[in-house]
């Protein structure tokens, strides 16, 4: 199974609409809503999940679980509740946000300091929520250091929890490599609950030592999947040929051809297409004002992986009107 990973500012429900048009992916987790003392309305969970009007999937049918991030167990609760009415494929939990402001309001990683607190937040939404809806629960390996992560880890499942993602770095850490992998082996070892590994998964080579270190099969890709949009089917391509015995010595020999992608990912013939579109998702979830800063930031991480992408970022760096954006990503993807 390979999740796509929540990513605030940036991969919202247009980069999820277009990223699972590629293919690949199994399951989505949104950007986190925040909870903070109020009942949200309903409109606010719709805006950041407008998945939830179309079944809870995206337009290529791969489902999103809403995020909630916060730190009142009955608030959460009664969000909870209200946005189980929404009809969502489940619930996750947020215990992994490194955000400064975040973590100073007592939100995302900070609460792996009170494992007792994690498990009252996930108790309570797992008894406000229909039984039959799944909660889901991330989490980092700590928030200073990993001395608690076990018993968080512990404290998630005893609470009801389904599922247990675990970014393998510390608040600390915050996104600077390495990923401790073997770490969530430790974690793995300690629940019986579903275990999905995450962080520093760039190419299907780190997938595979990914799943080695941690014990894992499951994986929820981030800046590698945004940077690389065929990173799960180079990740599939790599198991298909692995449980084939279809590699040949070169691991970059073996190509999945009815994907157009082979273990370096999706080539950027497949990609450029998507800019436009994505363009036009900005458009209509976007202000104006932002809409050429948002497709200039997946650019920015789309030439980490592919040189065409830095020839176009260079053309549109210093434009700022959306709409001349757009006709020279239409020139580019014709």
């Amino acid at each position: 199974m390979l999740l796509l990973a929540p990513m605030e500012g940036l991969l919202d429900y247009t980069l999820r609409d277009v990223l699972t048009r590629v293919g690949g992916i199994d399951r989505c987790v949104s950007e986190f809503i925040r909870v903070s003392g109020t009942l949200l309305p309903e409109r606010l969970f719709l805006r950041i999940v407008p998945e939830l009007t179309t079944g809870g999937c995206t337009s290529a049918g791969v489902p999103v679980r809403p995020q909630l991030l916060g730190s009142d167990p009955d608030c959460m609760a009664d969000n909870a509740a209200s946005l189980a009415r929404l009809g969502p494929p489940g619930i996750d939990l947020n215990f992994g946000c490194p955000a400064k402001t975040v973590n100073r309001h007592r939100g995302g990683a900070v609460l792996l300091d009170e494992p007792e607190l994690v498990h009252r937040i996930v108790a309570a939404v797992r008894r406000a929520v229909p039984a039959a809806l799944p909660v889901s629960a991330k989490m980092r390996l700590g928030y200073n250091d990993h001395s608690r992560m076990r018993e968080c880890a512990l404290a998630i499942q005893a609470a009801g929890a389904a599922e247990l993602v675990v970014h393998a770095r510390t608040r600390a850490d915050g996104y600077r490599p390495p990923a401790y992998w073997p770490r969530v082996a430790e974690i793995r070892d300690a629940v019986s609950i579903p275990v999905i590994a995450n962080g520093e998964i760039w190419c299907a080579e780190d997938a595979a030592r990914c799943r080695v270190e941690s014990g894992c099969q499951a994986l929820m890709l981030g800046r590698g999947m945004v940077s690389d949009p065929g990173l799960a089917l180079a990740i599939r391509a790599r198991d298909r040929g692995a449980s084939q015995g279809e590699m040949q010595g070169d691991v970059q020999a073996y190509t999945l051809r009815d994907s157009q992608c082979d273990l370096q990912g999706a080539s950027w013939a497949t990609i450029a297409p998507l800019l436009p579109y994505y363009c036009e998702l900005v458009e209509t979830k976007v202000e104006p004002r932002h809409q050429a800063g948002r497709i200039k930031q997946w650019l920015n991480y789309l030439r980490k992986r592919h040189p065409q992408a830095q020839a176009v970022y260079d053309a549109i760096r210093t434009v700022t009107d959306p709409h001349q954006v757009k006709r020279m990503l239409q020139l580019q993807a014709a």
